[in-house]
C-alpha cells in the first residue's frame, strides 16, 4: 500500500466487521473503537489530527481541521440517537473534516462539501466498510482498475460530476459531498443525502458579513502544530487577502511566492505593493529559474488513489515546498478555491434573464458587447431549453467536432469538450458510451443554471486540490485552503448569482466581504494573472522527454493512445491550449498507470480471498 497522507477504514459494529481489521493496509494501524468494543476506525493520522467524543453509546471523531471546542463537540453527540441525527452537526461543523459518528450498532462517514475531502465505501463478502481514499479501500479488496473512467478521462478530459466523482476502482464507490455512507451489520451501505444548497436569494450587502465572518474564523484558527505559519503570496487577490487576514491575528508567520514569469503577467506589482503594507512579515522569494520547469522529468507519482491532474507542475510544486520546509514552516495556507467560489462564468444569465429580466438583460448587454456576441446566437443561447443530461449526449455526439468559433455565447450548462487528438477509435467509442451513462443519470445540482455552475466547479476542484494537499504532505508541511472550508463555501453560495458574477467587477462577493481587513488596491484589483507564455515555451523544451517517456506508454499498449498523432501533436511548432491540457491529462494517466504496475503486479493484484 503506497498511501501518502493520514487516512482511515471505518469498520462495521459487527464480528464480521472485527474479522476485517488485519485487511487494513497499514504496518501497526491506529485504532479507534466502538462502544461495543469492536474496532470502529483504523488508519494514520498525525497527532491532534483526529479528535473523539464519547457519550453513552455514542462516539463521533472529526478528522482533519475542526476548531470546534471539544466541550461544544460533546454536546452535540450527546444527542445522537441514530446516526441521522448527525445531520445537526454536519450543518454547523466549521473548519474542514471529515464527520464520523457510531451510535447504537450502526456508523455514518461523510466529506466535505467542495470534494476537498472525500469518502468511499465497498463490501468484502457481505460486509459494508468506508474510508477516505479509493486506493486503501481497493487494497483491501483487490479492486480492479475502472479502464472505462481512464479511457473517457484520457479522451475528453472533462472535470465535471458526476463523472470526476466516480472512484477509479470497481467495486469502490464514491459518495457524493452532499451526502453520507451508513454502515449497518445488517446488509449493504446506503447512501443518504444530508445537505442541500441554499437558495442564492441573499443581496451582497447581506451576504458578505456572513462570508467575512466565516473567513476570518477559518484563517484564524488555523495555527500550526509546530514550526511556522506560511502563506502563498501571488499577488492574486484570493492569496493575498488570507495573508492579510492571517498578518493580522498571527505575530510569526512569512509569505513566499515564486518571481519572474511572463510580462504580461501583472501578479508581481501587486505582490509587491502587499509586501509593502505588511509591515514587520517576512516575504521570500524566489526565481522561477531556480525551479523544475513545467514539463520537466522525472514523471513519476506514488498516489495510487487516481491519475494525477496539475501534472505540468508538480516537480517545481514539489520543489517549493521543500523551500517552505527549510523556512520552517509546519503549515502553509493557499488560496486555492477562490475562483471557484468567487468567480463564475456567464451561464447565470440564462435564469437570471427569466427571474429578474431587466437586471439580467442591463447585464446581458455587457456581456455581449465584451464577447462580441451577435444578437441572433445570443437570443437563441437565451432559449435554448437543454437539459443538464442533454449537455452529457450532446458532448458524447460532438466528441470530434471543432470547438465553437470565438464570439459564441457560452449561456450553456458547463464549456463543450472535446476528444485529445491522440485518442484511439476504441477510446472514443468507451468514452461515449460513459458519456451517455453519465446523460441518463444527471440531474443539475441547484435550479439556478448559476449556482449549479459554481456547484459543479466547486465539486471538481476539492479531488484536484486534493492531490496538491498529499504533496505538500509527502514533503512534510500541512497545506490547508480556507476558501473551501463548508462555511466559507455555504456563506458565499447563499448569495444572489448575478451579485457574485457581474460583468463591472472582479469577485464582487469577496472584494465587499473583505472590505477594511485587506487593502482596497488588493480589494480593487480588476485583472488575474496569466501564465500561459511561460507555460508554452516550457512545454516546448521538454517535448523530447515527453516523448522519450511515451516511447513505451502504457496507455498505447491498452489501446487508448495513439502513439503516432501523438508525437505529431507535440512536434507542432506550437501547441495550443487545448492540446496542453490534454498533454497533462495523458502524463497524469500514464503515470498512474505505472504506479500501479509497480505497486501492484498483476499477478497480486487479488491476493486477497472474499470473506465467509
Amino acid at each position: 500500500m503506497n498511501a501518502l497522507s493520514s487516512s482511515l477504514v471505518v469498520l462495521p459494529d459487527s464480528p464480521a466487521g472485527t474479522a476485517l481489521l488485519p485487511r487494513v493496509p497499514y504496518r501497526r494501524p491506529s485504532v479507534l473503537f466502538h462502544s461495543s468494543g469492536r474496532p470502529w476506525l483504523a488508519g494514520r493520522w498525525e497527532p491532534g489530527e483526529i479528535r473523539v467524543a464519547i457519550t453513552g453509546r455514542a462516539r463521533v471523531a472529526v478528522f482533519g481541521f475542526c476548531p470546534m471546542p471539544v466541550e461544544r463537540l460533546t454536546a452535540y453527540t450527546a444527542r445522537l440517537r441514530t446516526v441521522s441525527d448527525a445531520d445537526a452537526l454536519a450543518r454547523v461543523l466549521p473548519g474542514s473534516a471529515h464527520l464520523i459518528a457510531s451510535v447504537n450498532g450502526q456508523t455514518r462517514l461523510q466529506g466535505t462539501l467542495a470534494n476537498l475531502r472525500r469518502a468511499f465505501h465497498t463490501q468484502i463478502g457481505s460486509v459494508p466498510i468506508a474510508g477516505t481514499r479509493a486506493d486503501v479501500l481497493a487494497e483491501m479488496t483487490g479492486a480492479d482498475l475502472d479502464e472505462n473512467l481512464l479511457a473517457a478521462h484520457l479522451t475528453e478530459m472533462q472535470l465535471l460530476p458526476p463523472l470526476i466523482e466516480k472512484s477509479w476502482w470497481r467495486t469502490v464507490h464514491s459518495v457524493p459531498p452532499d451526502s453520507a455512507v451508513v454502515l449497518t451489520d445488517d446488509g449493504p451501505a446506503s447512501t443518504v443525502r444530508w445537505w442541500r444548497p441554499p437558495e442564492p436569494d441573499l443581496p451582497i450587502r447581506k451576504g458578505a458579513p456572513a462570508v467575512r465572518s466565516a473567513l476570518r474564523e477559518s484563517v484564524a484558527e488555523r495555527r500550526p502544530a509546530q514550526g511556522r505559519l506560511s502563506l502563498d503570496l501571488s499577488g492574486g487577490m484570493d492569496s493575498t487577502t488570507l495573508c492579510f487576514l492571517a498578518a493580522a491575528q498571527t505575530p510569526d508567520l512569512f509569505t513566499f511566492r515564486w518571481s519572474g514569469g511572463s510580462v504580461a503577467n501583472d501578479d508581481p506589482i501587486f505582490a509587491a505593493e502587499a509586501a509593502r503594507l505588511l509591515p514587520g512579515v517576512e516575504h521570500l522569494e524566489r526565481s522561477d529559474a531556480s525551479a523544475p520547469a513545467l514539463f520537466a522529468p522525472p514523471y513519476a507519482t506514488g498516489d495510487l488513489e487516481a491519475p494525477w491532474t496539475m501534472t505540468r507542475g508538480l516537480n517545481g510544486s514539489a520543489h517549493g515546498v521543500r523551500v517552505l520546509a527549510e523556512h520552517g514552516s509546519g503549515l502553509h495556507l493557499a488560496g486555492h478555491g477562490g475562483d471557484e467560489v468567487f468567480s463564475g462564468s456567464a451561464g447565470y444569465l440564462h435564469t437570471l434573464v427569466r427571474r429578474r429580466p431587466l437586471t439580467g438583460l442591463r447585464q446581458l448587454r455587457v456581456y455581449r458587447s465584451l464577447g462580441r456576441w451577435s444578437w441572433p446566437q445570443t437570443l437563441a443561447a437565451l432559449a435554448d431549453r437543454q437539459s443538464w443530461g442533454d449537455w452529457w449526449r450532446d458532448s458524447a455526439d460532438q466528441l470530434t467536432d471543432p470547438l465553437p468559433r470565438p464570439g459564441t455565447p457560452d449561456l450553456g450548462w458547463a464549456d463543450p469538450v472535446r476528444a485529445a487528438p491522440w485518442a484511439t477509435g476504441d477510446a472514443l467509442a468507451t468514452t461515449r458510451r460513459v458519456l451517455y451513462e453519465i446523460a441518463a443519470e444527471a440531474v443539475p445540482l441547484a435550479a439556478d443554471r448559476g449556482q449549479h455552475q459554481a456547484l459543479t466547479s466547486l465539486r471538481a476542484a476539492g479531488p484536484l486540490c486534493q492531490q496538491i494537499q498529499r504533496e505538500y504532505a509527502a514533503e512534510g508541511v500541512p497545506l490547508d485552503l480556507p476558501y473551501l472550508d463548508d462555511r466559507v463555501v455555504e456563506a458565499a453560495l447563499a448569495v444572489r448569482t448575478s451579485d457574485r458574477f457581474t460583468p463591472w467587477r472582479y469577485k464582487p462577493l469577496l472584494a465587499d466581504a473583505m472590505r477594511g481587513l485587506v487593502p482596497d488596491v488588493i480589494l480593487d484589483r480588476t485583472t488575474k494573472g496569466n501564465y500561459q507564455d511561460d507555460d508554452d515555451a516550457e512545454a516546448h523544451r521538454h517535448v523530447p522527454d515527453l516523448l522519450d517517456y511515451f516511447a513505451d506508454s502504457a496507455l498505447a499498449a491498452r489501446g487508448l493512445l495513439d502513439l503516432d498523432a501523438f508525437r505529431a501533436c507535440l512536434l507542432e511548432p506550437r501547441l495550443d491550449d487545448e492540446v496542453e491540457a490534454h498533454l497533462e491529462t495523458a502524463l497524469g494517466c500514464e503515470m498512474w498507470l505505472r504506479a500501479i504496475a509497480d505497486a501492484r503486479p498483476a499477478t497480486d493484484r487479488r491476493t486477497h480471498a472474499p470473506a465467509p
